[in-house]
Order: C-alpha cells, then sequence, then structure tokens
C-alpha cells in the first residue's frame, strides 16, 4: 500500500481534480490511500467567514463559497447536490459563534474542517466517475484521536492502532479518500493538527499501516536547492536524510510540514515528493540514511521573524540568569527558534505573530532590551557541515555587502544559520545558491 496525499493547489478545480483522479488511477496497482486537503484557499476562506459578523457580508460570503463547490461539481458532472448537507451543518455551526465575542479556537476548528470534508467528498466522487471503487471518509471516524489543543493539536498513541483496525475493514479494493488536516479529541471535539498538517496526517497513516512510501504530490518538483521564486534556476534535490528534510521544514522550506517526518522515522518509510503537475518527474525522496558526498542540500529561508536582544553585564558569570530569561518565555507560552549567546548578551528569535509585549516588560525588569523586526533567517542545510572554516569563508564571502545580524552553528552538522534584515533576505539566498551550487 502507498499513502498518497494532495494539497490545495492539487485540487483547487475541476481540472486539478480530474488530474488528480488519473493520477491515482495509474497506481491502482500499488493500493493506494488517498489524503486531501481544502480545495485550494477555502480554508482561508473559511477562517474569513467565521470572523465575519453574522450579517449580509456573511451571507455572501457563504454564497461565494457554495458557489466554488458547486461550480467544481458542475464541471466534473457530478451531483450537485452533493455537498448540501455539509453546508447545512456549516450554517448551524456558523450561527453557534457568538458575535459579541472573539471566536474560540475550538468553535474556528470545527468550522475550517468543512474545508477538508467537503474536498474529500468530491475527489472520492471524482474517481468513482472514473471507474474505481472509492469512498470518502473523515479522518477523526477511522481513529484519528489527538489532544485538546484546538489550532495544533497532536496525536494520542490509541491512533495508530485505530487506523490500521478501521482501514482494514475497508472492502477490498476501495480506495479511500480521507481528509488531511483534521481529527477529534477524547471528547468529540473536531481538531486540527496546524497549517498544512495533512502532511502529517498522511505520515501518520502511512506509519499506522505500514506503508510502502508515503508521497506527498504538491507543485514543485520536489525539494529545490532554493525556493523557485527566488531562485529561477534552483536545482532539483534527488534525495534527502530524514533529518535534512526535517530541519528544512522547521527552518521554513514550505515543501513538508514540519512534523510529517516523525511517524515515517518510526517505521523507516520512505518519503516522496512529486509534482501532481508534472507526475512523470521521479522528485525527492526522504530516507533514512543517503550516501552523499555534497555538504549542503537547500537554502531554506524563513521570513517575518524578530529578533530579541536581551543585555546586562549582571548576567556575567551569574548562576541562574539564563533560567530566569528562558523561564519568561516558557510562562508566556512564546517559543523560541534560534539562540545565540555571550557573556553579558543573549539573543533569540521569535515568529513576528507571537505577541511578546508581556514577555518584554518581564524582560526588562531584569535586563536591557532591543527587539528587531521584519527580519528573515537565511539557512544552509545539508550533511556532515561541521564548523569548518572553509565552509563558512564561503558563506560570509558571499554574504559581502549584507549584514548578517547573529549566527548559530548546529553541532548537529545539519544547518548553518544566520539573521538578515527582511529585505535583504532574497538577496542573501541568491548570493549563497550562486556560491554553493555555481548558479
Amino acid at each position: 500500500m502507498i499513502i498518497m496525499k494532495f494539497g490545495g493547489s492539487s485540487v483547487a478545480d475541476g481540472p486539478r481534480i480530474t488530474n488528480v483522479a488519473n493520477i491515482v488511477g495509474l497506481n491502482a496497482s500499488r493500493h493506494p490511500v488517498v489524503i486531501v486537503s481544502a480545495l485550494g484557499g477555502v480554508t482561508d476562506s473559511l477562517i474569513h467567514l467565521a470572523k465575519t459578523a453574522a450579517n449580509e457580508e456573511r451571507k455572501k460570503r457563504m454564497q461565494e463559497l457554495k458557489n466554488r463547490h458547486v461550480s467544481t461539481l458542475k464541471s466534473l458532472g457530478l451531483e450537485e447536490d452533493l455537498l448540501n448537507g455539509d453546508f447545512s451543518e456549516l450554517s448551524g455551526a456558523l450561527s453557534e459563534i457568538d458575535p459579541g465575542n472573539k471566536i474560540t479556537e475550538k468553535s474556528m476548528d470545527r468550522i475550517v474542517s468543512f474545508g477538508e470534508r467537503m474536498s474529500s467528498k468530491i475527489v472520492a466522487a471524482c474517481i468513482r466517475s472514473k471507474g474505481m471503487k472509492c469512498a470518502a471518509y473523515n479522518a477523526y471516524d477511522l481513529g484519528m484521536v489527538t489532544d485538546s489543543n484546538f489550532g495544533n493539536a497532536d496525536i494520542l498513541p490509541e491512533t495508530y492502532g485505530a487506523i490500521r483496525r478501521e482501514l482494514s475493514r475497508i472492502g477490498k479494493g476501495t480506495i479511500p479518500v480521507i481528509t488531511g488536516y483534521i481529527g477529534k479529541d477524547r471528547n468529540g471535539g473536531i481538531t486540527t493538527l496546524g497549517r498544512g498538517g495533512s502532511d502529517y496526517t498522511a505520515s501518520i497513516i502511512g506509519a499506522a499501516i505500514g506503508a510502502e512510501e508515503i508521497q506527498i504530490w504538491t507543485d514543485v518538483n520536489g525539494i529545490m536547492t532554493a525556493d523557485p521564486r527566488i531562485v529561477e534556476n534552483a536545482l532539483n534535490v534527488k534525495e534527502v536524510s530524514y533529518k535534512e528534510a526535517s530541519e528544512l521544514a522547521f527552518m521554513g522550506a514550505k515543501v513538508l510540514h514540519p512534523k510529517t517526518i516523525l511517524p515515517a522515522i518510526s517505521k523507516n518509510i520512505p518519503v516522496r515528493i512529486l509534482n501532481t503537475f508534472n507526475y512523470r518527474h521521479k522528485g525527492t525522496v526522504v530516507l533514512g540514511d543517503i550516501k552523499t558526498k555534497r555538504r549542503v542540500a537547500s537554502i531554506a529561508c524563513k521570513r517575518n521573524i524578530k529578533v530579541i536582544n536581551i543585555y546586562t553585564p549582571s548576567m556575567f558569570l551569574a548562576h541562574g540568569f539564563l533560567k530566569k530569561v528562558f523561564g519568561i518565555f516558557e510562562d508566556f507560552k512564546i517559543p523560541i527558534d534560534m539562540i545565540s549567546t555571550s557573556e553579558i548578551n543573549i539573543s533569540v528569535t521569535v515568529d513576528q505573530k507571537e505577541d511578546i509585549s508581556p514577555a518584554i516588560d518581564e524582560l526588562k525588569k531584569i535586563a536591557e532590551i532591543e527587539v528587531l523586526d521584519n527580519r528573515a533567517k537565511v539557512s544552509l542545510v545539508g550533511k556532515n557541515m561541521v564548523i569548518m572554516p572553509k565552509l563558512l569563508g564561503r558563506l560570509f564571502y558571499a554574504l559581502d555587502g549584507i549584514r548578517v545580524e547573529m549566527m548559530s552553528s548546529s553541532t548537529s552538522e545539519i544547518n548553518q544559520s544566520i539573521v538578515v534584515n527582511g529585505r535583504d533576505a532574497d538577496k542573501a539566498v541568491r548570493k549563497l545558491h550562486k556560491t554553493f551550487f555555481g548558479r
């Protein structure tokens, strides 16, 4: 069995869904289990819909969403009333939102779940129209059990056994099309696995059934040496290790959800990243280990971060100062990415979206604080990248003329990261790509 996950760009409209059905058909002999995201852009539409007050504007947005799905059904020659029950339930869920209060994460998860719930039915119906046995399933009906961290839930241990049992009960020769991104907690509340979580769903299900391969179908030819939107002549990377792929995901590469690799590692399952619009391309395969002489596999760029500089002479040889600082970030639940320290200074990076004001107020009680907004982290990710003078020399030579505001060298030999002003990010990526890949 193989897992085939198709993202929003792959199922954005009728022609693209037809293409997905054809690709599934070509792989029918490998007993595919299909995972789908919502139609491209629908999750954002549902978020806006949930935040819109219960008035004419909400009715307008609701009708636009319905028209989008009905138009897709019509273009595929499918029954236009296929999703009537879903839209009726969605209307009911929206009516329960108190317009006077901020929408809860729990309510938001319920609303956005309709994207995958509807797309799975459309894709399954399209595959059936091609003469194959196929049925749509909600992941939570197949055993996707999560904690109650709405908006960014994680699975509970019983998920793997439950999914294995439930999928074994599906009729032989039937292709299941399963919702990505969503699950349910033990109380029956619908949860989501975080944006991009359909990749994670695919890996979880792959590990549960011991799949031969987990395929992530997207809109690029696998992992590239850099974002092709920044570097036009970026190269395809044929294979990377689990560690490299995980690092690239966490470093800001958009090809994989950061948690995707974890379940695959537990069963040593290859993860292959493929292009729905160039299905003959072999893409990139992610393996437990690879044999290669190259050091740098790819250059990742993570934008919209803040640098927080924490300065005080009193931390010099002081016991417990670091504990105080990181305790403040823990108290306010602010995740830290990069860390750099000296005798009297600590620099950390956090996502721009994080509300750090309360933490800054506390930090100011023990140190001088400087916050730098709109920064970007640029990372060389590869294998055997020990802290080598030659490699670092090439890095800094390439960045001549660009101010490097922070640096972090990983002892795991997987990455070297720098922070630059956001306006210099693209320039930095291009310069590094030319230096390390010659183009």
